[in-house]
């Protein structure tokens, strides 16, 4: 067991404690007990299985347990589950429905200090930061609340104000995460294929970020210059003079959100031409991904508005990805090897992004693509559901022990959110259509002599660095073999698994032996048969039945540990 290092911290074993008893309610002791968090948790909550009105519960109240445990964890854990459904590559899909339910609102917190917060970091009187500020949130969520409120220049913003002492919450919480998933690599080999220290280094980037509002407000001013001269685009401008890392100050971006507008009877007077809206939204994420290079992660219908007759509008920029030019040559590539179906092609890409390792079966896996690939070819656009090819693509991968690259799932899940949107508005936009110019040109960019010259330049400059640098190291190499300074480390994953079983049962025996011995001892004293007394108060045959009795309390001890322990044989 890896060791526990927060034990001086009565938070942290309290935080501990609640984890491992909101897991075991909700049906996950075994996973308490995998961990040795057992300690923590009544023995009969431990032994109590969750059972439905047939017996065991179905595989699908997995996902749905799971989100109950995020839910009464709190914000950190929420934050988690939402970041885990969009990871279909890593979650089951059953798992994935029950997870993207969890909901991130919570109770506002008090307008005063709200108040108190805007003014202490801003560094004067609310008053003159704005002429309004409205008495209640129109949103709230487990890091913040937004409020509505107008500056001085009559304009109207939105103010999102960070929540007070959610800081210390979080950091607490990510702590513990760590300590889990190391643990789970250690205790749980089979879990190890998932990352499971991988994915909360990348959860905690994440939620930094969002912590930040600063980061926000940065990805907001850049979306906004991109599309500054896009008449049919609007993203709302970031007021630095109001913004901090607590609060954030955004001009407000007025329109109908799609999920609005999809739905039935909605814009009864047609004053929303939904073609061009669709076909704009669509060309607004193709430029994001293709030129940018930066795309919202996040465009749920509620984040995306629509001001008529077509005018696009793009809020909420806390989740962006990011796609290097590396990464996007990968995916051009995937994408034309896809549609000619060279899986080899299509495997190879994915290898050298990283997401298939040795250990994953090739063949395996092609045979796998290759039926995906045949399955959908040939299929008439208005039956091509992009949502759902991505699932099937996510479920090979998971199902073959292969890890796409966190930002790559993120644009592709992204691009089918915009995809299915846009289907909705426009049923007869033709999607390849739109994205087969912007795939050309991408790809045209990096076979241009230009983008070969300069890749072929850093070939070679980092090949002369490599030879120049080779003699040294060499040079070195055999100056410490000859002086016996190498040497050679073995490591073994699950020794420090094994030391500490051989130290707690070398404890336990050590404890039976002095057991035994009071035992004994007493029975001498006890049989002795003599009038002796201690200091001429207390006869010793006394002191053989205290030794008796102490003997029992401590034999009580050791046997409800081993109980405790789940090792009675």
């Amino acid at each position: 067991m890896i060791p526990f290092q927060f034990t001086r911290s009565v938070r942290s074993l309290n935080r501990l404690r609640h984890i491992a008893q909101v897991l075991t309610r909700h049906g996950f002791g075994h996973v308490v007990t995998r961990l040795q968090l057992g300690r923590f948790v009544p023995v009969w909550m431990l032994r109590r299985k969750p059972q439905g009105p047939t017996g065991e519960l179905p595989p699908e109240s997995i996902g749905r347990r799971l989100a109950q445990v995020c839910g009464e964890l709190g914000p950190t854990f929420v934050k988690l589950g939402q970041m885990l459904s969009t990871r279909p590559d890593i979650v089951p899909e059953d798992v994935l429905k029950e997870l993207r339910l969890l909901q991130d609102r919570v109770p506002p917190f008090d307008t005063a200090e709200a108040r108190k917060i805007v003014e202490r970091e801003l560094g004067k009187p609310i008053d003159q930061c704005f002429t309004s500020f409205a008495d209640e949130p129109f949103a709230s969520a487990s890091i913040g609340q937004v409020y509505r409120a107008k500056i001085r220049e009559g304009e109207e913003v939105v103010v999102k104000v960070r929540r007070p002492e959610i800081d210390d919450t979080i950091r607490l919480d990510m702590q513990l995460l760590h300590w889990l998933a190391r643990s789970l690599e250690e205790l749980a080999p089979e879990l190890r294929l998932y990352r499971p220290t991988v994915i909360v280094s990348e959860f905690e980037q994440t939620l930094t970020r969002e912590l930040d509002y600063v980061n926000e407000a940065a990805a907001t001013a850049r979306f906004h210059a991109a599309y500054r001269e896009d008449p049919g685009v609007r993203i709302p401008r970031v007021f630095w003079e109001l913004t901090t890392p607590r609060v954030l100050t955004l001009q407000a971006v007025s329109g109908v959100n799609a999920a609005s507008l999809m739905a039935a009877g909605a814009d009864p007077e047609g004053s929303i031409d939904r073609k061009l809206a669709a076909s704009r939204l669509l060309d607004c994420f193709l430029k994001q991904a293709f030129d940018l290079g930066l795309f919202h992660a996040d465009p749920h219908p509620g984040n995306l508005l629509v001001t008529p007759p077509a005018t696009i509008g793009l809020i909420d920029f806390g989740q962006v990805g990011t796609i290097s030019d590396e990464w996007m040559t990968e995916l051009v590539i995937i994408v034309y090897a896809a549609v000619s179906r060279e899986v080899d092609v299509v495997i190879d890409a994915l290898t050298d992004m990283g997401a298939i390792s040795l250990e994953t079966d090739r063949a395996s896996l092609h045979r796998s693509l290759q039926m995906l690939l045949d399955k959908y070819y040939g299929l008439p656009i208005k039956r091509f559901d992009l949502g759902t090819l991505f699932n099937e693509f996510s479920e090979i991968m998971r199902r073959h022990d292969a890890a796409v690259p966190r930002d790559f799932v993120l644009l592709i899940k992204a691009f089918s959110t915009v995809a299915s949107v846009t289907a909705q508005l426009d049923p007869d936009l033709d999607l390849l259509e739109l994205l087969r110019p912007r795939l050309r040109r991408a790809l045209q960019d990096r076979v241009s002599p230009k983008a070969l010259g300069r890749e072929t330049v850093l070939a070679g400059w980092h090949l002369l660095n490599i030879a120049r640098r080779a003699p040294g190291q060499l040079r070195q190499a055999l100056r410490r073999m000859s002086a016996g300074g190498w040497r050679l480390d073995v490591h073994h994953r699950n020794i420090d698994r094994l030391i500490g079983e051989l130290d707690r049962s070398s404890n336990r025996l050590a404890f039976s032996i002095v057991i035994a011995s009071i035992i004994v001892g007493s029975s001498v004293v006890v049989s002795a048969g003599t009038d002796l007394t201690l200091f001429g108060v207390v006869k010793v045959q006394y002191l053989g039945i205290v030794g008796y009795l102490l003997a029992g309390v401590l034999g009580l001890g050791l046997s409800w540990a081993i109980f405790r322990s789940g090792r009675l044989h």
